[in-house]
């Protein structure tokens, strides 16, 4: 019999704890600015042995039991979404325009959208597997089905997510379902109609953002999003504003050089959360991003690897969740901290400070905990 101390998976926890050590480093290196009071790093060193509990608690769940519980962790986190919007601003204040916030005695923030990721994964796993499970046989009828089921999993949180506004998030649910969309085996006929759909639809909201920003604004999109995406087309134009964030992230970026910035660095607004990443390459520069980046392609690579190993189509639909959630993520803030995409407000995966942003991303990385855990060899594989 296997040993318990076999199936642990070291490499992932080494690459957390990498992350770890990284994010405390950040972290104290951008409470320098004291744009805001209070011991941030101390908050974070908390969380993160919060989350790595919960890791432990998930990581002894099997993905059986996991999806047994879907439609309730589901309905559960589509009832607190609706919660925020109804609740008063006693406990449920804007925050820079946005209502996406509890405000819990003795907690703090909590974000709920940020668990909804988890709870989405969970369902569109559950829907591709019991749908393959009823439908043997493939045809254009049935991936279609599966289309529209999972299609509607995915609308309904969004719907309740852009209430409060919180595009970011709403981008992030939408790259999990083209993540588990990949793997679902629906025709890759259907998926190059979806996405050349997508692609004409995306060019279609930037020529309404720039010609017609009336009609924008009509659809849902608060006036700062708009702000957001003509400043990333020119921060320098509007670097008193909607481009201060972005033109301040850019020199300090450039600051770092290969080795870092040695003076006082450059001050950035939001540094501990969004930011954060121009913190890092401020302060050890391009070595000390490059070696950032390269542990989050560790920490892909070796999930992306995990899903081509397990044997339970299920398990690989929850790893493809996982991976599509962290590589957006990832992506996105780095994005946005060197002017690649516009602002959304993203935060860096396991690195910038929040509470509900790391316990849903270890509540992630507990899923693959616990599908490594169970992974079996095969003698002939």
């Amino acid at each position: 019999m296997e040993k318990s101390k076999d199936k642990v998976d070291y490499s992932l926890i080494t690459l957390l704890l990498l992350l770890f050590v990284t994010s405390c480093i950040a972290i104290y290196t951008a409470q320098e600015f004291g744009q805001y009071k209070g011991n941030f790093l101390f908050r974070q060193v908390t969380w993160y042995l919060v989350g790595f509990v919960m890791v432990l608690g998930v990581m002894y769940l099997d993905s059986e039991q996991i999806l047994r519980l879907n439609w309730f962790i589901y309905s559960f986190s589509l009832i607190v979404l609706i919660a925020l919007i109804l609740a008063p601003e006693s406990i449920a204040r804007e925050i820079n325009g946005a209502k996406s916030w509890f405000q819990l005695p003795g907690i703090g923030s909590l974000q709920p959208a940020e668990f909804t990721k988890i709870s989405l994964i969970i369902c569109l796993s559950y829907l591709v597997q019991k749908h393959h499970e009823k439908h043997i046989v493939k045809t254009l009828q049935t991936d279609l089905f599966l289309l529209l089921k999972m299609g509607a999993a995915t609308v309904l949180p969004i719907i309740l997510i852009m209430r409060q506004p919180d595009l970011g998030t709403s981008l992030v649910l939408m790259c999990i379902f083209i993540g588990v969309l990949f793997v679902s085996g629906i025709s890759w006929k259907i998926i190059g109609v979806i996405f050349t759909f997508v692609s004409l639809a995306t060019a279609l909201i930037f020529y309404l953002v720039f010609l017609h920003p009336e009609i924008i604004k009509a659809m849902g999109f608060a006036t700062y999003q708009l702000g957001r995406i003509y400043a990333w087309i020119d921060p320098e134009s509007y670097k008193s504003g909607d481009g201060f964030n972005l033109t301040k992230a850019l020199l300090a970026i450039g600051s770092g050089g290969v080795n870092g910035y040695k003076g006082g660095g450059v001050y950035v607004p939001e540094a501990h959360t969004d930011f954060i990443f121009s913190v890092i390459s401020s302060k050890y520069g391009f070595i000390g991003s490059s070696i950032l980046i390269t542990i989050y392609f560790l920490l892909i690579s070796h999930m992306v690897k995990l899903a081509l190993e397990v044997k339970n189509s299920s398990e690989s639909y929850l790893c493809a969740g996982v991976i599509a959630m962290i590589f957006f993520h990832v992506f996105e803030n780095i994005g946005m901290n060197i002017g690649l995409v516009p602002i959304t407000g993203i935060p860096l995966p396991f690195i910038s400070y929040g509470g509900s942003s790391l316990i849903g991303n270890m509540l992630a990385v507990g899923l693959i905990f616990s599908i490594s855990y169970r992974k079996r060899k095969y003698m002939f594989d």
